[in-house]
């Protein structure tokens, strides 16, 4: 995945988290918290929020290749790799000498 493709998700998920965040913030005011601590819940939640997201992604960009014998927990996960060397883990999967 080039650097452009993988900053338009990142960036994306940075906006909603932040627009998540002020938006409990604005609920949050309506109660009259002090602003330190209503400071300190908008960063909390901005942090989480970007963390699922990042999360999320990082698990939609990434192949998993697991090992097709009964059993074995082999597995190789990629993010950014083409169909040639996605192929070729995809083999070494399947074939590795090392069964537990």
């Amino acid at each position: 995945m080039n650097v452009t493709r993988q900053r338009v998700p990142n960036t994306g998920a940075v906006a909603v988290s932040a627009v998540l965040a002020l938006a409990i913030g604005v609920r949050l005011s309506g109660y009259g918290v002090p602003v330190s601590l209503l400071l300190a819940c908008c960063l909390s939640c901005l942090a989480t929020f970007s963390g699922l997201f990042f999360r999320l992604i990082g698990a939609w960009a990434t192949t998993t290749h697991r090992c097709s014998r009964p059993g074995c927990d082999f597995r190789v996960r990629l993010t950014g790799t083409d169909s040639a060397e996605n192929r070729r883990w995809q083999e070494i999967a399947a074939r590795h000498p090392h069964h537990t």
